[in-house]
């Protein structure tokens, strides 16, 4: 699906959901995403709490055990009669992708909105759809450095950030200074 984006035509490269895993190195799950011909591949890492849900959708089964209940997404999307019709990964900074869904309305009105790659990646589960990849992105992820020095750095800092995203600020005044 090109894309204007300041008068200039986008490629995208149509991919799947190829696998899920443990990148041994990291020590974080990495989905791995793959054009049809598998001759490029996209390593996406995502933390433990994100691989939960992203596991269950994988594997063929509903999150939500015992009820045929849709998700909030797909009812408000029913609910405003509109149609996903694109999910792409267009940015890729500091290791983290950016992503995006596309909806149309009956109108033929598109609306883009921007979504945690998780996401992404579970909608393209979820709605049988490809996500499509930003040949710029594809170009600096078969670039990311894979050595270990530069992977134990980003996986510090993702274990730092994910301290930070579940300290509880209660806990905070418990410890004497």
């Amino acid at each position: 699906m090109p894309d204007m984006e300041k008068g200039e035509s986008k490629m995208y490269l149509e991919m799947n959901v190829f696998g899920f895993a443990l990148d041994a190195i990291a020590q974080m799950p990495v989905i791995i995403l793959k054009d049809a011909d598998e001759k490029h591949a996209v390593p996406v890492w995502i933390n433990a709490s994100e691989s939960v849900s992203f596991a269950a959708q994988f594997v063929g089964r509903e999150t939500s055990a015992r009820t045929s209940r849709k998700d909030v997404f797909t009812s408000l999307i029913e609910r405003l009669e509109m149609k996903l019709s694109g999910i792409l990964i267009e940015g890729l900074r500091d290791g983290v992708f950016t992503a995006s869904v596309r909806l149309v309305s009956k109108s033929g009105e598109e609306i883009r909105l921007e979504v945690h790659v998780v996401e992404a990646m579970l909608m393209s589960l979820r709605y049988l759809l490809p996500v499509l990849v930003d040949s710029e992105v594809l170009a600096q992820a078969s670039s990311l450095d894979m050595n270990e020095e530069a992977l134990s750095k980003e996986n510090n800092a993702r274990r730092f950030v994910d301290f930070l995203d579940h300290l509880d600020p209660l806990a905070m005044g418990k410890y004497p200074m």
